[in-house]
């Protein structure tokens, strides 16, 4: 048995980059394997010693699962320059980066990892991973809306999934979504007549906002974090808990 791996799924499991973007790297000729420069394909081992532009990347970098209750106002990147950014807010000390996105103008549970394989395995549309959303529109809902909401919406060309939606209110409902298409909701409302005035989302699987107070992050429990690799088909989540 060998603990070799290809060096772009080096950079994932570390929390670097994505493989196309650690692929580029390697092209540029930014990547070294034993001060020698890496080729696309390269396998690695922890006995290894692997930089980028010369910095050495340790391997034994833990792998963290955290969640955090994002407030309205903050912008959903990893990109330093733009204010407010995710990253920035929360100010953990390792790098980390969030799955998905949550608009600006949205509150709610967004999750954070350094872990580059979990993100697809989570975001995939075909997995069909929940996403719960309780939302505002600005003026009395009918039937009609929620069960078009529920049909599917014609938004960009393209049909929206089936899905679960709730009246919660004169002017809110709650929407379980198993896709994350780019401002979803608020242009399916659109599409119906409808303005979003406010959209929360509650839950991600089965991770909930459950301990978190707007603008704060915790690590996933133990218990969060078997459930997590469970739903991935992670038989062996690297489940080290920190």
């Amino acid at each position: 048995m060998t603990d070799k791996l290809r060096i772009n799924k080096f950079f994932t499991q570390h929390g670097i980059c994505s493989r196309r973007e650690a692929d580029r790297l390697i092209e540029s000729g930014r990547v070294t394997i034993n001060k020698r420069v890496a080729n696309l394909g390269d396998q690695v081992s922890p006995d290894d010693v692997i930089a980028r532009d010369g910095h050495v990347i340790p391997w034994g970098t833990d792998s963290l699962y955290i969640k955090y209750y994002k407030p309205v106002g903050v912008t959903t990147t990893s990109e330093s320059h733009v204010p407010r950014n995710i990253i920035a807010e929360i100010g953990h000390p390792e790098r980390i980066f969030p799955i998905g996105r949550l608009d600006k103008d949205s509150s709610g549970l967004i999750l954070l990892t350094n872990d580059g394989d979990i993100v697809n395995e989570i975001l995939r549309t075909e997995h069909g991973h929940e996403r719960e959303y309780e939302v505002s529109v600005d003026r009395p809902l009918n039937q009609i809306f929620l069960d078009r909401m529920a049909q599917g919406v014609i938004v960009l060309d393209r049909s929206t999934k089936p899905c679960r939606v709730e009246r919660l209110g004169p002017t809110g409902f709650r929407i379980i979504l198993t896709e994350g298409r780019n401002r979803q909701i608020r242009r399916m409302c659109q599409v119906l007549g409808y303005r979003v005035l406010a959209l929360h989302r509650v839950r991600i699987m089965h991770i909930t906002l459950a301990g978190l107070i707007p603008g704060k992050w915790k690590p996933l429990t133990g218990e969060e974090r078997v459930q997590l690799f469970q739903a991935v088909g992670r038989e062996n989540g690297r489940a080290d808990v920190r």
